[in-house]
Protein backbone atom coordinates (compact mmCIF):
# COMPACT_ATOMS: atom_id res chain seq x y z
CA UNK A 1 0.00 0.00 0.00
CA UNK A 2 1.03 3.63 -0.54
CA UNK A 3 1.93 5.52 2.27
CA UNK A 4 3.55 8.58 0.59
CA UNK A 5 2.58 12.02 -0.18
CA UNK A 6 3.38 15.00 -2.15
CA UNK A 7 3.33 18.66 -1.63
CA UNK A 8 4.27 21.84 -3.47
CA UNK A 9 7.53 22.96 -2.34
CA UNK A 10 8.01 26.40 -4.55
CA UNK A 11 5.70 28.07 -6.76
CA UNK A 12 6.62 31.19 -8.59
CA UNK A 13 5.40 33.35 -11.32
CA UNK A 14 7.85 35.36 -13.84
CA UNK A 15 6.69 38.80 -14.91
CA UNK A 16 6.56 36.91 -19.17
CA UNK A 17 3.33 35.22 -17.25
CA UNK A 18 5.78 31.83 -17.22
CA UNK A 19 4.25 30.15 -13.74
CA UNK A 20 7.00 27.46 -12.43
CA UNK A 21 6.31 24.74 -9.78
CA UNK A 22 8.56 22.35 -7.76
CA UNK A 23 6.90 19.20 -6.11
CA UNK A 24 8.13 16.70 -3.93
CA UNK A 25 6.51 13.19 -3.77
CA UNK A 26 7.85 11.09 -0.69
CA UNK A 27 7.87 7.58 0.57
CA UNK A 28 8.08 5.74 -2.75
CA UNK A 29 9.01 2.22 -3.06
CA UNK A 30 12.75 1.81 -4.63
CA UNK A 31 11.77 2.44 -8.90
CA UNK A 32 8.38 3.87 -8.53
CA UNK A 33 10.24 7.40 -8.87
CA UNK A 34 10.73 6.32 -12.30
CA UNK A 35 7.87 4.97 -13.22
CA UNK A 36 5.58 8.10 -11.91
CA UNK A 37 7.51 10.77 -13.30
CA UNK A 38 7.63 9.26 -16.86
CA UNK A 39 3.77 9.24 -16.80
CA UNK A 40 3.00 12.13 -15.45
CA UNK A 41 5.59 13.81 -17.48
CA UNK A 42 3.99 12.22 -20.82
CA UNK A 43 0.81 13.61 -19.88
CA UNK A 44 1.23 16.65 -19.17
CA UNK A 45 3.62 17.56 -22.22
CA UNK A 46 0.83 15.87 -24.95
CA UNK A 47 -2.55 15.15 -23.16
CA UNK A 48 -3.10 19.14 -21.22
CA UNK A 49 -4.87 21.51 -23.76
CA UNK A 50 -5.23 24.83 -24.51
CA UNK A 51 -6.47 28.08 -26.51
CA UNK A 52 -4.08 29.07 -29.54
CA UNK A 53 -4.72 31.44 -32.74
CA UNK A 54 -5.36 29.17 -35.44
CA UNK A 55 -7.02 31.09 -38.46
CA UNK A 56 -6.06 35.11 -39.39
CA UNK A 57 -7.97 37.48 -41.58
CA UNK A 58 -5.95 40.85 -42.52
CA UNK A 59 -7.49 43.75 -44.02
CA UNK A 60 -5.75 43.81 -47.61
CA UNK A 61 -3.65 40.89 -47.31
CA UNK A 62 -3.95 38.11 -49.76
CA UNK A 63 -0.99 35.51 -48.60
CA UNK A 64 1.63 35.19 -45.76
CA UNK A 65 4.31 36.88 -47.77
CA UNK A 66 3.12 40.38 -48.45
CA UNK A 67 4.04 43.38 -46.54
CA UNK A 68 1.47 45.94 -44.88
CA UNK A 69 1.99 49.58 -45.80
CA UNK A 70 2.54 51.40 -42.56
CA UNK A 71 3.47 48.57 -40.02
CA UNK A 72 7.20 47.83 -39.77
CA UNK A 73 7.05 43.65 -39.78
CA UNK A 74 5.59 41.52 -42.57
CA UNK A 75 2.98 39.57 -42.11
CA UNK A 76 5.71 36.20 -41.13
CA UNK A 77 6.92 38.09 -38.74
CA UNK A 78 3.36 39.38 -37.53
CA UNK A 79 1.86 35.83 -37.69
CA UNK A 80 4.75 34.80 -35.63
CA UNK A 81 4.03 37.54 -32.74
CA UNK A 82 0.26 36.46 -32.90
CA UNK A 83 1.11 32.56 -32.26
CA UNK A 84 3.27 33.65 -29.19
CA UNK A 85 -0.05 35.73 -27.19
CA UNK A 86 -1.32 32.70 -24.29
CA UNK A 87 -4.93 32.88 -24.01
CA UNK A 88 -7.06 31.51 -20.69
CA UNK A 89 -10.36 30.52 -20.76
CA UNK A 90 -12.62 28.10 -18.65
CA UNK A 91 -14.31 26.70 -22.03
CA UNK A 92 -13.47 24.73 -25.07
CA UNK A 93 -15.82 26.15 -27.78
CA UNK A 94 -14.08 28.40 -30.40
CA UNK A 95 -13.66 31.86 -29.78
CA UNK A 96 -13.65 34.80 -32.53
CA UNK A 97 -11.03 37.96 -31.71
CA UNK A 98 -9.89 41.36 -33.40
CA UNK A 99 -7.36 43.84 -33.46
CA UNK A 100 -7.82 47.30 -34.89
CA UNK A 101 -5.35 49.64 -34.11
CA UNK A 102 -4.45 53.31 -35.67
CA UNK A 103 -0.88 54.33 -35.82
CA UNK A 104 1.52 56.03 -34.45
CA UNK A 105 0.92 52.92 -32.27
CA UNK A 106 3.23 49.87 -30.49
CA UNK A 107 0.57 46.96 -30.80
CA UNK A 108 0.40 44.76 -27.64
CA UNK A 109 -1.64 41.55 -26.72
CA UNK A 110 -3.95 43.74 -24.35
CA UNK A 111 -5.12 45.82 -27.07
CA UNK A 112 -6.89 42.57 -28.18
CA UNK A 113 -11.25 42.60 -28.39
CA UNK A 114 -11.87 39.40 -27.62
CA UNK A 115 -15.45 37.46 -25.75
CA UNK A 116 -15.57 37.79 -22.06
CA UNK A 117 -15.32 34.29 -21.35
CA UNK A 118 -11.44 34.62 -22.53
CA UNK A 119 -8.54 36.70 -21.64
CA UNK A 120 -4.74 37.32 -22.44
CA UNK A 121 -2.29 36.27 -20.06
CA UNK A 122 0.81 38.09 -21.39
CA UNK A 123 -0.93 41.36 -21.85
CA UNK A 124 2.65 43.19 -22.94
CA UNK A 125 3.40 40.65 -25.30
CA UNK A 126 4.86 42.67 -28.56
CA UNK A 127 2.52 42.38 -31.78
CA UNK A 128 3.46 44.93 -34.45
CA UNK A 129 4.76 48.63 -34.38
CA UNK A 130 1.96 51.05 -36.98
CA UNK A 131 3.37 54.07 -38.68
CA UNK A 132 1.43 57.60 -38.27
CA UNK A 133 -1.78 57.73 -40.14
CA UNK A 134 -1.74 53.98 -41.20
CA UNK A 135 -4.30 50.85 -39.77
CA UNK A 136 -4.01 47.36 -38.70
CA UNK A 137 -7.10 45.94 -38.69
CA UNK A 138 -7.18 41.94 -37.96
CA UNK A 139 -9.67 39.48 -37.24
CA UNK A 140 -8.63 35.47 -35.92
CA UNK A 141 -9.73 32.47 -34.72
CA UNK A 142 -8.93 30.84 -31.59
CA UNK A 143 -9.73 27.47 -30.71
CA UNK A 144 -8.94 24.09 -28.20
CA UNK A 145 -6.16 21.58 -28.86
CA UNK A 146 -3.63 19.25 -27.80
CA UNK A 147 -0.24 19.03 -28.99
CA UNK A 148 0.81 21.00 -31.91
CA UNK A 149 -1.62 21.42 -35.42
CA UNK A 150 -0.01 22.09 -38.36
CA UNK A 151 -1.69 25.09 -40.69
CA UNK A 152 -4.06 23.19 -43.71
CA UNK A 153 -5.08 25.67 -45.53
CA UNK A 154 -8.59 24.87 -47.39
CA UNK A 155 -10.06 26.20 -50.75
CA UNK A 156 -12.77 28.23 -49.02
CA UNK A 157 -9.80 29.60 -46.71
CA UNK A 158 -7.81 31.05 -49.00
CA UNK A 159 -11.04 32.15 -51.12
CA UNK A 160 -11.82 34.18 -47.92
CA UNK A 161 -8.06 35.55 -47.56
CA UNK A 162 -7.61 33.29 -44.38
CA UNK A 163 -4.51 32.84 -43.26
CA UNK A 164 -3.71 29.50 -41.35
CA UNK A 165 -1.07 29.10 -38.73
CA UNK A 166 0.63 26.34 -37.44
CA UNK A 167 -0.81 26.42 -33.74
CA UNK A 168 0.80 25.56 -30.23
CA UNK A 169 -1.49 24.41 -27.27
CA UNK A 170 0.43 22.76 -25.40
CA UNK A 171 0.44 25.05 -21.77
CA UNK A 172 3.18 23.26 -20.61
CA UNK A 173 6.42 24.73 -21.20
CA UNK A 174 9.02 22.29 -19.58
CA UNK A 175 9.01 19.34 -17.15
CA UNK A 176 11.97 18.04 -15.46
CA UNK A 177 12.17 15.68 -12.37
CA UNK A 178 14.85 14.40 -10.20
CA UNK A 179 15.09 11.24 -7.57
CA UNK A 180 16.76 10.93 -4.38
CA UNK A 181 17.06 7.57 -2.31
CA UNK A 182 17.46 8.06 1.10
CA UNK A 183 16.41 5.76 4.32
CA UNK A 184 13.60 6.55 6.55
CA UNK A 185 13.07 6.63 10.53
CA UNK A 186 13.05 2.80 10.18
CA UNK A 187 16.41 2.48 8.48
CA UNK A 188 14.53 1.39 4.80
CA UNK A 189 15.35 2.45 1.93
CA UNK A 190 12.71 4.53 -0.02
CA UNK A 191 12.65 7.12 -2.61
CA UNK A 192 11.88 10.99 -3.05
CA UNK A 193 10.44 12.34 -6.45
CA UNK A 194 11.27 16.05 -6.97
CA UNK A 195 9.17 17.27 -10.22
CA UNK A 196 8.98 20.68 -11.95
CA UNK A 197 6.85 22.62 -14.17
CA UNK A 198 7.04 25.41 -15.99
CA UNK A 199 3.50 26.58 -17.58
CA UNK A 200 2.57 29.15 -19.81
CA UNK A 201 0.46 31.10 -17.33
CA UNK A 202 -2.87 29.50 -18.73
CA UNK A 203 -2.78 26.93 -16.05
CA UNK A 204 -0.96 26.89 -12.75
CA UNK A 205 1.59 23.86 -11.98
CA UNK A 206 -0.62 22.48 -9.25
CA UNK A 207 -3.52 22.31 -11.46
CA UNK A 208 -1.88 20.76 -14.20
CA UNK A 209 -0.30 18.20 -11.79
CA UNK A 210 -3.71 17.37 -10.66
CA UNK A 211 -5.23 16.91 -14.12
CA UNK A 212 -2.51 14.92 -15.49
CA UNK A 213 -2.67 12.62 -12.43
CA UNK A 214 -6.70 12.82 -13.39
CA UNK A 215 -5.97 11.24 -16.48
CA UNK A 216 -3.64 8.81 -15.61
CA UNK A 217 -6.48 7.54 -13.00
CA UNK A 218 -8.86 7.49 -16.01
CA UNK A 219 -6.46 5.64 -18.49
CA UNK A 220 -5.89 2.27 -15.96
CA UNK A 221 -9.41 2.29 -14.88
CA UNK A 222 -10.76 2.23 -18.57
CA UNK A 223 -9.15 -1.64 -18.50
CA UNK A 224 -10.69 -2.62 -15.20
CA UNK A 225 -13.68 -4.81 -15.91
CA UNK A 226 -16.44 -3.97 -13.73
CA UNK A 227 -19.14 -6.13 -14.56
CA UNK A 228 -18.54 -9.80 -14.55
CA UNK A 229 -21.23 -9.76 -16.98
CA UNK A 230 -19.48 -9.20 -19.97
CA UNK A 231 -17.08 -11.74 -19.53
CA UNK A 232 -16.85 -14.47 -22.58
CA UNK A 233 -19.71 -16.77 -21.65
CA UNK A 234 -18.41 -20.01 -20.50
CA UNK A 235 -19.33 -23.35 -22.80
CA UNK A 236 -22.93 -24.56 -20.83
CA UNK A 237 -22.44 -28.40 -21.82
CA UNK A 238 -18.68 -29.25 -21.11
CA UNK A 239 -19.59 -33.41 -21.34
CA UNK A 240 -21.93 -35.90 -22.51
CA UNK A 241 -22.47 -39.09 -21.29
CA UNK A 242 -19.73 -38.37 -18.73
CA UNK A 243 -16.83 -38.14 -21.92
CA UNK A 244 -15.17 -34.28 -21.99
CA UNK A 245 -15.67 -32.72 -25.68
CA UNK A 246 -12.24 -32.42 -26.25
CA UNK A 247 -11.94 -36.60 -26.03
CA UNK A 248 -14.88 -36.83 -28.43
CA UNK A 249 -13.07 -37.13 -31.76
CA UNK A 250 -15.19 -35.85 -35.28
CA UNK A 251 -15.02 -39.26 -36.60
CA UNK A 252 -17.78 -40.52 -34.16
CA UNK A 253 -20.22 -38.06 -36.28
CA UNK A 254 -19.64 -40.37 -39.52
CA UNK A 255 -19.61 -37.63 -41.59
CA UNK A 256 -19.57 -37.56 -45.71
CA UNK A 257 -16.23 -37.13 -47.03
CA UNK A 258 -16.41 -33.63 -47.96
CA UNK A 259 -17.24 -32.04 -44.58
CA UNK A 260 -14.82 -34.07 -42.72
CA UNK A 261 -11.71 -33.77 -45.04
CA UNK A 262 -12.60 -30.07 -44.54
CA UNK A 263 -13.15 -29.97 -41.16
CA UNK A 264 -9.51 -32.03 -40.41
CA UNK A 265 -7.73 -29.55 -42.84
CA UNK A 266 -8.91 -26.85 -41.04
CA UNK A 267 -7.40 -28.40 -37.55
CA UNK A 268 -10.83 -29.50 -36.38
CA UNK A 269 -10.29 -32.07 -34.85
CA UNK A 270 -13.10 -33.30 -31.60
CA UNK A 271 -16.03 -31.78 -30.74
CA UNK A 272 -14.82 -29.13 -28.39
CA UNK A 273 -12.82 -27.82 -31.17
CA UNK A 274 -16.19 -28.09 -33.65
CA UNK A 275 -19.24 -26.69 -31.04
CA UNK A 276 -16.79 -23.51 -30.88
CA UNK A 277 -17.44 -22.46 -34.42
CA UNK A 278 -20.51 -20.92 -35.50
CA UNK A 279 -22.24 -21.48 -38.98
CA UNK A 280 -20.78 -18.60 -40.46
CA UNK A 281 -17.15 -19.83 -39.33
CA UNK A 282 -17.83 -22.98 -41.23
CA UNK A 283 -18.89 -21.32 -44.21
CA UNK A 284 -15.38 -20.08 -44.40
CA UNK A 285 -13.60 -22.90 -44.43
CA UNK A 286 -12.88 -24.26 -48.26
CA UNK A 287 -15.23 -26.23 -50.05
CA UNK A 288 -17.89 -26.02 -46.89
CA UNK A 289 -21.45 -25.10 -48.01
CA UNK A 290 -24.11 -25.23 -46.38
CA UNK A 291 -25.58 -28.63 -46.99
CA UNK A 292 -22.10 -29.40 -44.74
CA UNK A 293 -23.26 -26.98 -42.45
CA UNK A 294 -26.66 -29.12 -42.37
CA UNK A 295 -25.11 -32.40 -42.05
CA UNK A 296 -22.83 -31.30 -39.70
CA UNK A 297 -25.24 -30.27 -37.04
CA UNK A 298 -27.66 -33.12 -38.11
CA UNK A 299 -25.40 -35.69 -37.30
CA UNK A 300 -24.60 -33.17 -33.90
CA UNK A 301 -28.54 -33.86 -32.96
CA UNK A 302 -28.55 -37.04 -34.14
CA UNK A 303 -25.25 -38.71 -32.24
CA UNK A 304 -25.08 -36.58 -29.08
CA UNK A 305 -28.66 -34.65 -28.82
CA UNK A 306 -26.69 -30.99 -29.25
CA UNK A 307 -29.21 -28.94 -31.70
CA UNK A 308 -28.03 -25.68 -33.76
CA UNK A 309 -29.69 -23.89 -30.97
CA UNK A 310 -27.16 -24.43 -28.31
CA UNK A 311 -24.38 -24.10 -30.20
CA UNK A 312 -25.48 -20.50 -31.15
CA UNK A 313 -25.29 -20.07 -27.05
CA UNK A 314 -22.00 -21.04 -26.75
CA UNK A 315 -20.63 -18.75 -29.34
Amino acid sequence: MYKGFIHCVKLEKFRSGVIYGLFMMESLKPGQGITIANQLRRILLTELGGKAITKVRIEGINHEYSTIAGVREDVLELLLNLKGIVFKSPTKSPNVGFLKAKGPLVVTADLLTLPRDLRVVNKNHYIATVATNSILDIKFKIEYGTGYRLATESLADKEKQVLQLDSVFMPIQKVNFKIDNHYDIENILDERLFFEIWTDGSISPIDALKESCKLTVELFNSFIIKDKTKLPKKLPIKKIHGRPFSEIVIEELNLSTRPYNCLKKAQINTLADLVKCSAKQLLELRSFGKKSVKEVYTKLKEKFGINQQELLDTE
